[in-house]
C-alpha cells in the first residue's frame, strides 16, 4: 500500500438555563502582530456588539451564523481549519492535470433523518440551482449492508419496521423489536426478547429516572450483557456503542445510548423527521457545505482569522476583557471583544480555565473530568467504482468497529477521475475505525499503537475478512490506488505510539453534572460544542449546531437583547408514552423500579 499520507421533571427543565429552552416554542491567514497593535487587530467597542468566537468548527460557525444575522460583529479565531472534524481535508500533492486533489476526511458524513437544528441553518445558506440552498445537497442513503466475519450470515441489524402504527404501545414496539431482532443469527429468542424489554423500559422511562437511575448505569449493565451470550454482547451490548458513537459499553451512560436508540427508533418509523432516515452529502464536504456557508458568512460581516489558536482567557472586573492568540509562527496578541463564545472542544476549552476564570464560576472544573476517544477515518482510493450497497456498511465483528461508505455513488454532480487525482481514481471507500484499544487481527496490536501503514492494512483486512467470508470479495488488492489517514493522527516513534489532535467526547456515567450549560457564571462568557448540556446530548454535528443556537440566546438574554432568539430543536417525544412516564415518575419518586424492569 502507498502512503498519500426529582415533581414531574422534563428534558427541556434540565436544559432550562442553557439557552435551549428559552427559543424552542476571502478567508485571511495573516501573522498577528504584536500585542498592543492598532484597531486593525483590536476589536472595536461599539454598543457591545463585538464577538469573539474562539474556534471555527461546527459549534463555533453555527454561533457566527445566528450572531451575524442579529447585527453583532463577528469574529471567528480558528487554529487550523474551518468546519472542525465536519471538513473536508484534501491530500496535499494529489491533484494532476488541472483536477482538484483527492477528497480526504476525519470520517464521513451521516445526516439521520431526526437532525433538525443542521438541516435548518442548511436550509439558510444560499447554493446555486438549489431552493433550498445546501439542504438539497443531501441525498438519501437507502440501504445498509452489515456483512459478519467467521462464517456468519450477513447481519440486518434495524431496518425499517414493518408496521410502525403496531409499534405505538409498549407491546406493539416490543413484538416489532423481537421480530427484526432475531434476524440477526446467533442470537436467541430470549436474548432478543429481552433486549427489546431493555429498549422498551427505557422508551417509557420518565426523565426524572433516565437523568436519575439510568444516567448512572452504564450501557454495559443495563442490558446485563455478562448474562447472555458472546454473540449477545457483540451485537447489542458493544456493537451499538461502538460503531454508533465510540464509545465503551461498560463506561458510556444508558441515558445517552438510550436516548440515540430511541432517536433512531423514531427515525425509523418516520415520527418527527426532517427529511429521510439516512442522508449523506453529494459532494466533498467543504463543496457542498463548508465553503458556502463560509461565503455567506463574509457576506453578512463575519471576519475570519485563521491560524490563530486562543490560549488564554484575561479576567478584568469580574468578566473576560480579552483573550491571548498566538498564530503559525507564535507570535502573540490581546483580542478584545464585548462578548466571547468558547467553541473549542473541551480537551482545548479546559486549559483556559485559569485560577480567575474557575473564581467566577467553579462549575467549570467538571469538564476536567469528562472523557474523550477516538473515532477516526480513513480513505482508500480505488482504481474501480464500487456498487456494493447504496448506504453504510457495518463490519459488525471487525476488532476495530469499522463502518464504512463508497462516496462516488452518492456524488452525482461529480466525475471521480475527471475531477480529483492524477484520473487514475473512480471511487473512495471512507472508513470510520472506533475501536483503537482492541488488537487488531494482522499484527496484535490496537490502532493507537500501529503505525499508518500498519492502520492501513489492517484495517483493509478486516474488511476483507467479513466480505471472503460471505463469498463476495469486491476488495481486491490490486483495486487500490492509494490511501490517507486522518493527518489528525500522529505517530510518536520515540513512545512507539499515536497522539490524536481530534479526539472525540464520550458521555460516560455520571458525566452529566460535570457538563456546563452554555450561559457560565462569567457574564460574558458562553459555551458551545459537544460538552456543553443539549437536548441530542452525543457528540455530533447536530450537537454542536444545537449548542451554538443555545449559546446565542444565552448571549442575547445577557445582553438584554431585543432581537428574535434561536429556534432550537429537541428530539421527537412519542406522545403515545406519556402516560407510561408519568407512572414511572410516581414509581421512581416512591423509590420504586419501573413496572417493566425484569429483574
Amino acid at each position: 500500500m502507498t502512503d498519500t499520507r426529582a415533581s414531574s421533571v422534563s428534558r427541556r427543565r434540565f436544559l432550562r438555563g442553557t439557552g435551549v429552552a428559552a427559543a424552542t416554542a476571502g478567508l485571511t491567514a495573516g501573522s498577528l502582530p504584536t500585542a498592543g497593535a492598532g484597531p486593525a487587530w483590536r476589536a472595536r467597542r461599539s454598543g457591545g456588539k463585538s464577538v469573539a468566537v474562539l474556534g471555527g468548527g461546527m459549534a463555533g460557525l453555527a454561533a457566527a451564523h445566528e450572531l451575524v444575522e442579529r447585527g453583532f460583529r463577528v469574529t471567528v479565531l480558528e487554529p487550523v481549519a474551518l468546519g472542525g472534524k465536519a471538513r473536508s481535508i484534501p491530500v496535499p500533492g494529489t491533484g494532476e492535470g488541472g483536477r482538484k486533489e483527492l477528497p480526504g476526511e476525519h470520517g464521513f458524513r451521516f445526516f439521520p433523518g431526526f437532525y433538525h437544528n443542521v438541516p435548518d441553518t442548511m436550509r439558510r445558506i444560499p447554493f446555486p440551482g438549489n431552493a433550498n440552498g445546501v439542504w438539497d445537497n443531501l441525498v438519501a442513503a437507502t440501504e445498509g449492508k452489515y456483512p459478519r466475519a467467521n462464517g456468519r450470515a450477513d447481519a440486518t441489524m434495524f431496518g425499517m419496521l414493518p408496521d410502525p402504527a403496531g409499534a405505538l404501545t409498549p407491546d406493539g414496539l416490543r413484538r416489532i423489536l423481537v421480530e427484526e431482532i432475531v434476524k440477526q443469527q446467533g442470537i436467541k429468542p430470549w436474548e432478543a426478547e429481552f433486549f427489546a424489554n431493555r429498549i422498551v423500559v427505557f422508551l417509557t422511562s420518565s426523565d426524572e429516572r433516565r437523568f436519575g437511575q439510568w444516567e448512572h448505569v452504564s450501557w454495559w449493565d443495563y442490558v446485563r450483557a455478562e448474562q447472555y451470550s458472546d454473540e449477545y454482547r457483540n451485537v447489542v451490548a458493544e456493537g451499538l456503542t461502538r460503531q454508533l458513537v465510540a464509545a465503551k459499553a461498560d463506561v458510556a451512560s444508558t441515558r445517552t445510548i438510550g436516548n440515540m436508540a430511541e432517536a433512531f427508533i423514531m427515525n425509523i418509523m418516520r415520527r418527527g423527521n426532517d427529511g429521510e432516515l439516512d442522508r449523506v452529502l453529494n459532494a466533498p464536504t467543504n463543496e457542498a457545505w463548508i465553503d458556502p456557508w463560509v461565503r455567506l458568512l463574509r457576506t453578512l460581516g463575519a471576519e475570519f482569522r485563521l491560524g490563530e489558536a486562543v490560549t488564554a482567557l484575561h479576567v478584568d472586573n469580574g468578566q473576560i476583557r480579552s483573550v491571548r492568540v498566538r498564530d503559525g509562527d507564535g507570535d502573540t496578541a490581546d483580542f478584545e471583544a464585548d462578548w466571547f463564545v468558547c467553541a473549542m472542544p473541551v480537551e482545548r476549552a479546559r486549559k483556559l480555565w485559569s485560577r480567575d476564570v474557575l473564581a467566577l464560576d467553579s462549575s467549570l472544573e467538571g469538564t476536567t473530568e469528562l472523557t474523550t476517544e477516538w473515532m477516526t477515518g480513513i480513505q482508500y482510493y480505488l482504481r474501480e467504482r464500487i456498487d456494493y450497497t447504496h448506504g453504510h456498511i457495518s463490519f459488525v465483528d471487525s476488532q476495530w468497529a469499522i463502518t464504512a461508505l463508497t462516496q462516488d455513488q452518492f456524488w452525482e454532480h461529480r466525475n471521480f477521475r475527471a475531477d480529483y487525482g492524477d484520473g487514475n481514481v473512480a471511487d473512495c471507500l471512507s472508513v470510520d475505525i472506533s475501536d483503537w484499544n482492541t488488537p487488531g487481527m494482522l499484527f496484535g496490536k490496537p490502532a493507537s499503537r500501529c503505525t499508518a501503514d500498519e492502520i492501513a492494512r489492517e484495517t483493509w483486512a478486516q474488511m476483507k475478512a467479513h466480505l471472503e467470508d460471505t463469498g463476495e470479495s469486491w476488495l481486491p488488492d490490486e483495486i487500490l490506488h492509494s490511501w490517507f489517514l486522518d493527518p489528525a493522527i500522529v505517530w510518536d516513534p520515540d513512545r512507539q505510539r499515536n497522539t490524536n489532535e481530534t479526539p472525540l467526547l464520550i458521555n460516560t456515567t455520571s458525566s452529566w453534572d460535570k457538563r456546563p450549560t452554555a450561559h457560565t457564571g462569567v457574564p460574558n462568557l458562553f459555551l458551545a460544542g459537544d460538552f456543553v448540556r443539549t437536548d441530542v446530548d452525543l457528540a455530533t454535528m447536530e450537537c454542536a449546531n444545537e449548542s451554538g443556537r443555545a449559546a446565542v440566546n444565552a448571549l442575547l438574554d445577557a445582553a438584554d437583547s431585543n432581537a428574535e432568539r434561536v429556534t432550537v430543536y429537541e428530539l421527537y417525544d412519542p406522545p403515545e408514552f406519556e402516560a407510561f412516564k408519568a407512572t414511572d415518575a410516581q414509581l421512581y419518586r416512591a423509590g420504586l423500579p419501573h413496572a417493566l424492569d425484569r429483574p
